[in-house]
C-alpha cells in the first residue's frame, strides 16, 4: 500500500498514526495492496480555497475527498482492483474546534475524519438514512477494530 501523507498545516499531527489507521482500514476492506493514496493535512485558509472552488461551499471544512479512479470494496469472491485511490484533505484546526465542541479529544476526531473521508473515496455517500447507516456503521466498525489491535500491541 502507497499512502503520502503531507503536512502543510502547520500543526503537530499524528502523522505515523494516521498512516497506520488508513493502511490498517484499506487492508480490512481488501484494496489492493498496491492502490495509492495521499493524504494533506492543509491549513484553514487552504481548506477555505478547496471548499469554495470545488465543493461551491462558503467556508473551510473538516475533511475533502477526492477520488480518482473510483474504487469500490472488491465482493468476496472477487479479486481487488489496482489503482490510485485519490487524496484526503483534513485541516486539524477545524478538526479541533468541532472536537471541542462534540466533546472530543482532538486525535479521536482526526482518525473519525479521517476513515469518513476514506470511505468517501471508496464510494461511500450518506445521502439518505441507509446511507448513513451502511457508511457510519461500517466507520464505527474499523476503528473499533483499529483501536482494539493497537490496545493489544
Amino acid at each position: 500500500m502507497s499512502i503520502d501523507l503531507t503536512n502543510e498545516s502547520g500543526q503537530t499531527v499524528d502523522e505515523r498514526g494516521l498512516i497506520s489507521l488508513a493502511g490498517y482500514c484499506l487492508e480490512r476492506l481488501r484494496i489492493h495492496p498496491q492502490a495509492e493514496l495521499s493524504i494533506m493535512v492543509a491549513d484553514v485558509a487552504t481548506m477555505t480555497s478547496y471548499h469554495e472552488r470545488f465543493m461551491g461551499e462558503p467556508g473551510p471544512t473538516d475533511v475533502l475527498s477526492f477520488p480518482m479512479d473510483e474504487l469500490r470494496l472488491p465482493r468476496d469472491d472477487d479479486e481487488p482492483v489496482e489503482g490510485i485511490l485519490g487524496d484526503i484533505v483534513i485541516c486539524p484546526e477545524i478538526i479541533g474546534e468541532q472536537a471541542a465542541e462534540r466533546g472530543r479529544d482532538v486525535g479521536g476526531e482526526t482518525e473519525y475524519l479521517l476513515v469518513h473521508g476514506l470511505l468517501h473515496l471508496l464510494g461511500f455517500d450518506h445521502a439518505t438514512a441507509e446511507e448513513k447507516a451502511e457508511m457510519f456503521g461500517l466507520k464505527d466498525r474499523l476503528l473499533a477494530d483499529y483501536r482494539s489491535s493497537r490496545a493489544e500491541a
